[in-house]
């Protein structure tokens, strides 16, 4: 062989090797994953029990146990707009929490008739069922009933299934006042599906505590404004210093010009 056409077959082998190099690289630059294919594709779902986070960090609402299905009812109207609307004159809404009490919520009704008052009674359910009468009671004298749930828990501290319960079996209003004022989304949500509206307060007087008769006039004498919502209790405990309390303040305030009236909260 000479030596012209050595160098040729050895040009032509380095030639092949060089190309089949080439190939190799080029298919083993097909098989990776386009970066931004790869940062398009959806996380795996978060395991259960566990709350999945929203881009910026904070977790969304995924329940640990579901609550039982329902059909959403249309929701209720401000139970106040219609009442102080275009209306000038002074208004307060009383209402009172945790009844019917057998002699606390008589109690009260009485006081307010001797004043020509009405008031919203935001009712639990356990306590119509252990008092049957009292709620035809509070409505035959012009008083609205709301719903207070069942058996007064702390609604954003329990089951989605039992938050659910306590809210659509509770006593029939379209108003719902939470335990505790504790509300979240989930629990508005359950409210509103419920065909209610959330009703809280403008004004504590915290009767709840006990604190005397006169503090808890002075309270209510010095935040009470136009329109706003006062929270009492007719049931829970003794309810002396309520009754008295109410008594007062009623007289003081009729006395600025205030009448008072029960909240628009129809009974389904």
């Amino acid at each position: 062989m000479s030596r012209k056409f050595a160098a040729f077959i050895a040009t032509g082998v380095a030639l092949v090797v060089v190309a089949g190099a080439l190939l190799v690289l080029a298919l083993g630059h097909e098989r990776q994953p386009h970066p931004t294919a790869a940062s398009s594709q959806p996380a795996p779902p978060p395991s259960a029990g566990t709350p999945s986070t929203t881009p910026s960090g904070e977790p969304t609402d995924t329940p640990s146990n579901n609550a039982p299905p329902s059909t959403p009812r249309n929701p209720a109207a401000d139970p106040t707009a219609s009442l102080v609307k275009g209306k000038n004159k002074k208004v307060l809404f009383f209402s009172f929490d945790d009844g019917p009490d057998p002699y606390w919520t008589p109690k009260v009704l009485e006081t307010l008739a001797k004043h020509n008052a009405h008031a919203t009674f935001f009712e639990l359910g356990n306590m119509q069922a252990a008092h049957p009468g009292l709620r035809e009671q509070v409505l035959a004298s012009g008083n609205a009933i709301g719903s207070h749930s069942i058996s007064h828990p702390q609604l954003t501290a329990i089951s989605d299934a039992e938050r659910h319960r306590q809210i659509f079996d509770g006593p029939k209003s379209t108003c719902f006042r939470p335990p505790y004022g504790a509300s979240n989304p989930k629990v508005r949500k359950d409210i509103k599906d419920a065909g209610m509206v959330q009703v809280l307060w403008d004004v504590d007087p915290r009767d709840w505590a006990r604190p005397g008769v006169n503090a808890i006039v002075q309270n209510i004498m010095n935040n009470a404004r136009n329109h706003n919502i006062i929270l009492m209790h007719d049931g829970g405990g003794d309810r002396t210093q309520t009754v008295a309390a109410l008594d007062k303040a009623l007289t003081l305030l009729a006395a600025k010009g205030y009448s008072f009236l029960a909240m628009d909260c129809k009974q389904p």
